[in-house]
């Protein structure tokens, strides 16, 4: 079974995705931006701030998919500079905590301006 999983309190995709799928057990978030939920506009600022709105937009996507960033056991995260790895981590580490998921964080340009775009699968209760 697939089920598309749709919030307002995250962005709109600006593409032909949607924000999560849920099957089989899992929730694949796709990957989410410092964008406003509102206006579907990036919010540009420091890379401390593009993170939180980030993991505020997942938060809210597996929230409405029925899980929590409790149960996230794989992250991506796609810098436009590897040099703001530190303080992106850090920010990272107010979110999960002592929860730890796998993660792969690689250098990368999104088709917008953004500092930083993060994904993940996490798993249904």
């Amino acid at each position: 079974m697939r089920e598309i999983v749709k919030t307002d309190k995250a962005p709109t995709p600006i593409g032909p995705y949607a924000q999560a799928i849920k099957a089989n057990g899992f929730v694949f978030v796709s990957g989410q931006g410092p964008l406003d939920p509102k206006t579907g506009k990036v919010v540009s600022g420091t890379i401390e701030e593009e993170t939180r709105l980030t993991l505020n937009s997942i938060k809210a996507i597996l929230e409405a998919a029925g899980t929590s960033l409790e149960n996230v056991v794989q992250v991506r995260v796609f810098l436009k500079d590897t040099k703001d790895f530190k303080a992106m981590n850090g920010v990272y580490a107010e979110f999960f905590g002592s929860t730890k998921p796998a993660r792969t964080t690689v250098r990368a340009d999104a088709p917008v301006d953004i500092k930083v775009e993060i994904d993940c699968t996490a798993v249904l209760p």
